[in-house]
Formats: structure tokens, C-alpha cells, sequence
């Protein structure tokens, strides 16, 4: 989630119990400790450029780090607000604004490892955008009131409207979800694997990615409240199998990253429609009905020995972005 959002969220959490003079401190630390989990994101290895997206949402953001994170945050801003908390309020209200960190990251796409060091699971429930100007503009007014007049009401306002957003992005997946799987078999696929999520900035638009047999194909959903659900047909590609395409090379640092970058990619792998060096991310697009992925790896056999650069294709040219409005105003 963007940073302004995960502050506002632990804001609130400390906002709606925090005694009416120590509101505006409390909310202070809480944003701070919701900040803090992804300066994690500034954790790069040079020697391995997948190091860093293992270590994105890993640590930092899982349940057992939690305590560790808050006593960092209070330590930290003690000597700003010593005056105003004492160190177990600071803690306390570090510790509310840390915990929301993981929780709310989780709800996006990305992936979470909540339970890391016990599992490397990364949990994306899909029901938020990484970005959501809506969401975050009705918690900023809330959170802006609590801060004001001092009352607990606005904090818990703040997760109910954070609740309500969860709760129509949990029925527009399903609604997604359910109409791909629908027209899934109308194609006579069976599904192995299917991921549904929302495109950028909306609850409106949805991506479908999905392979049977060997093949990947992606769909675009839009899930509209007064017309019925549009599917916008996408691309379909070959479905890159490590263990099958790169056995020649199995025992080779190419191949351990290679296994690396699927299990990230849960397995979503494709080669770039433009770039055959290039294994892609296939859930991850600019225009949610194509194959052209926003990030993957160079897998170049001729230097098996060395670990593969992970590249970002991130391309926001206007005919990218008149396709991606076009489907999302349903036209």
C-alpha cells in the first residue's frame, strides 16, 4: 500500500483509543510506526538483484517483528515526544501503528510474508489496489477530524470506512473471479491456478491471470455496479516450466535464480512478448488484458555462473494509458 495510506491506517488505530489530550502525539508516533516496516525497501545487494524482492514484505512486515519494530519506533522518537508520552505510551501506540503495516499490505496484490521466519508464504488477498486515491482520501478526512477535535470517534471511523473498502473489494473479486471461471469453461480450460486482482487505483477494473496445461491467459474484467460485467479478451503466451526449459542447466546459479523468481511470481511465469531473453511476472501489466510484464529477469545462459538482473518495463506512454481508461470507462 502507498505510504500515506499505511499512516493514516496506523493513525487511527492509535487515535481510537488514545485519551483525548494525548491524541495528536499518539497519532504522530502511530503514523511513524506505520512508515517504518519499508525502509526494509532500501535493503539492496549488489552481488544479487533478487536478494532485494525477497527481502521486500518479508521481515519487517511479519507478526514476529512487531514488538521488535515498535521498541526501535519508540526509542527512536523519545527524544521528540518525551514530554508529551511516556515511553510505555510510545511503545503502545508504536506498536498499534506497526502492527497495521502487514495486515494492510497483505490486502493488496504484492504478496506479504506474515509468518516469516516460520513460512515464506506470501499472503495477497487482493482485495485493495496498491494505490486507491478514494480510500485514502476519505481516511485522510477522517483522520484530519480526529486530529482536530480530538475524539476517538474519527479513529474508528477511519477503519470503518477502511472496512467498507475492504469488504466491496472482497465482492468485486469474487464477482470477477466467478465470471472467469465461468467463461473458463465456456472455453472449455480447466483452471490450475487462478489469481484475480484489481488494476491500479480502482475497484472498477480487474485482472484475470490464469494457466491450464501449459498455457497462461489473461482477461480483463470490468465489474461495474449498474452494468453488467464486461470482459475485455487478453493474451495468451506459453507457460515458462524452469524444471522442463532450463534443464540443461540445472546445479547453476541461472537456474537456483530462476527458481527463485517463480516462487515469487507463484509460479506466473512468461516470456516477454518482445523480449524472449526475458522471463516475466504474467500477473503484472500495465494494460491488464496484456503479457507484456512490468518486471522480470534476464536469463542469460551464456553466464549461468552469475545471478540475473531483475529489470522493471514500466511503460505509461499515452497509447498505454488511453487502452487501460478505455477498459476501465467500460467503452
Amino acid at each position: 500500500m502507498d505510504p500515506l495510506t499505511h499512516g493514516l491506517t496506523g493513525a487511527a488505530a492509535a487515535q481510537s483509543l488514545a485519551d483525548k489530550e494525548k491524541q495528536r502525539p499518539a497519532a504522530v508516533t502511530a503514523f511513524v510506526a506505520a512508515l517504518m516496516p519499508d525502509l526494509e525497501f532500501f535493503i539492496h545487494k549488489s552481488s544479487d538483484p533478487l536478494f532485494h524482492i525477497e527481502v521486500h514484505r518479508q521481515f519487517t512486515h511479519s507478526f514476529v517483528f512487531i514488538p521488535a519494530g515498535a521498541l526501535l519506533t519508540a526509542a527512536l522518537l523519545w527524544w521528540f515526544l518525551r514530554r508529551r508520552l511516556t515511553f510505555g505510551e510510545l511503545f503502545l501506540f508504536s506498536l498499534l501503528g506497526f502492527a497495521t503495516h502487514g495486515l494492510l499490505d497483505a490486502a493488496t496484490s504484492y504478496g506479504t510474508e506474515l509468518l516469516w521466519p516460520f513460512s515464506d508464504a506470501r499472503f495477497a488477498w487482493n482485495l485493495l489496489p496498491i494505490v486507491d486515491p478514494i480510500l485514502t482520501l476519505g481516511m485522510a478526512g477522517l483522520a484530519i477530524a480526529a486530529f482536530t477535535y480530538r475524539r476517538r470517534l474519527f479513529g474508528w471511523l477511519v477503519f470503518g470506512w477502511l472496512l467498507l473498502w475492504l469488504t466491496a473489494g472482497f465482492v468485486q473479486r469474487e464477482r470477477g473471479k466467478s465470471a472467469m471461471e465461468e467463461l473458463a469453461a465456456q472455453r472449455g480450460h480447466h483452471i490450475e491456478q487462478l489469481v484475480v486482482k484489481p488494476t491500479i487505483g480502482n475497484l472498477i477494473l480487474w485482472r484475470s491471470t490464469y494457466f491450464t496445461g501449459d498455457t497462461v491467459r489473461v482477461d480483463a474484467v470490468r465489474a461495474g455496479i449498474i452494468r453488467p460485467l464486461q470482459i475485455y479478451p487478453g493474451d495468451t503466451a506459453p507457460l515458462v516450466v524452469p524444471e522442463r526449459d532450463f534443464a540443461d542447466w540445472k546445479g547453476t546459479t541461472l537456474y537456483g535464480d530462476i527458481l527463485r523468481f517463480q516462487r515469487f511470481s507463484d509460479g506466473y511465469l512468461t516470456l516477454h512478448p518482445d523480449k524472449p531473453e526475458i522471463i516475466g511476472d504474467a500477473r503484472y501489466a500495465m494494460i491488464p488484458t496484456s503479457l507484456s510484464p512490468l518486471w522480470g529477469i534476464r536469463a542469460d545462459t551464456t553466464r549461468a555462473d552469475q545471478h540475473v538482473p531483475f529489470l522493471n518495463f514500466r511503460d505509461a506512454g499515452s497509447d498505454v494509458r488511453e487502452e487501460f481508461l478505455r477498459q476501465l470507462r467500460g467503452n
